[in-house]
């Protein structure tokens, strides 16, 4: 038993990581070759700032935070579209959403731009914060050597871009052959009512693929800077790890409390308390932690007002630069979403 529960937390981790790393390399590569001009694109009106700063925020990953939060440092954008795009944001676990509930996905991100621009609006008719100050580093993540669009540009077979590769090919090949299939719970966890099915459907394995040859088509024709840095060092060493060792352990606890302590009873009984846990973890300006609401959700052990009370009140690291730049622009930005999360998760429980 105990190794079931590994080895199907180990296959769904995989999977789960494959997905978010195929989509993480996708949006950088339309970030990179828009030369930023994904990410921009402001109209001069409040309700425009708050409109498209809150596109910024459902934009899965937080490069859309970034830009927001180098907008905002900069002066260009209000408070209110911050406090949108903070709300509209969930970080890396938007991936992990459209990895284990596509079709549920973009139903969550309209509820989350929806109550994002709502929010945001107030916040602007209300409150008035004082000038920040701007920002020199390199949120938009746009390099001198990214500007090149000559066809002489250097792509070099080297080791990073043939381990990539590699691991591409090999996630293709286990998907489209049904190596990452979940076994279905009856035989290992019966709590779990047909147990975390990810990805039930056969049409989201021969998508994912689809958008997986994508992938290896950027790793053939990108440049070795993009490879190198954007790919490699941004992607891989940095988000790779944190996406698959955080799934890996929220698996693993899940499935053994399932399994041996009735968890899934006790959340089951307990929403408004984990309505509440779900806002308090929100503050914690990281990507990671949230991750178990997520899987919860996925597996049909919380509902949704848990979920929205968790994907309103973090932000994944978008926001950690404006920590440095501006405290006080923080706390005021974390009471309001948290205010917001609490109030929205305790609505849709009392209505739903």
């Amino acid at each position: 038993m105990v190794l079931e529960i590994f080895a199907d937390a180990l296959r769904n981790s995989i999977l789960i990581t494959g997905l978010v790393v195929v989509m993480m390399m996708l949006i950088e590569s339309m970030n990179i070759e828009s030369k930023g001009d994904f990410f921009k694109g402001l109209r001069r009106s409040r309700i425009g700032q708050v409109v498209i700063s809150a596109f910024l925020g459902i934009i899965p990953g937080c490069m859309g935070g970034f830009a927001s939060v180098s907008l905002y440092t900069h002066g260009i954008i209000s408070f209110g579209a911050l406090v949108a795009m903070a709300i509209a944001t969930s970080g890396d676990e938007s991936f992990v959403l459209l990895a284990t509930v596509p079709d549920k996905a973009l139903w969550i991100f309209l509820v989350l731009f929806a109550i994002a621009v709502a929010v945001g609006l107030l916040v602007d008719c209300v409150y008035k914060p004082s000038g920040t100050k701007s920002i020199c580093e390199e949120q938009y993540r746009i390099h001198a050597e990214d500007n090149h669009s000559d066809g002489k540009a250097s792509r070099h077979l080297s080791w990073k871009r043939a381990i990539m590769f590699l691991g591409v090919t090999v996630f293709i090949a286990a998907l489209l052959t049904g190596h990452l299939d979940h076994e279905h719970a009856e035989e290992a966890h019966h709590h779990l009512q047909g147990g975390i099915n990810l990805l039930s459907e056969e049409w989201m394995n021969w998508l994912f693929g689809g958008l997986s040859l994508i992938v290896l088509a950027v790793l053939i024709w990108g440049r070795d800077h993009f490879v190198d840095e954007h790919l490699w060092h941004h992607i891989v060493v940095k988000h790779l790890p944190s996406v698959f060792l955080w799934t890996f352990g929220v698996l693993i606890l899940i499935n053994f409390g399932l399994e041996y302590l009735n968890l899934d009873k006790w959340i089951s009984d307990n929403t408004a308390w984990m309505i509440i846990l779900a806002t308090l973890v929100g503050i914690i300006p990281e990507s990671g932690p949230h991750l178990i609401f997520v899987t919860l959700y996925a597996a049909g052990l919380v509902p949704f007002p848990v979920l929205l009370a968790s994907s309103i009140s973090q932000d994944g690291h978008a926001c950690l630069p404006l920590i440095a730049e501006s405290k006080k622009s923080f706390l005021w930005l974390k009471l309001i979403n948290c205010t917001a999360a609490l109030l929205a998760g305790f609505v849709t429980m009392w209505l739903f």
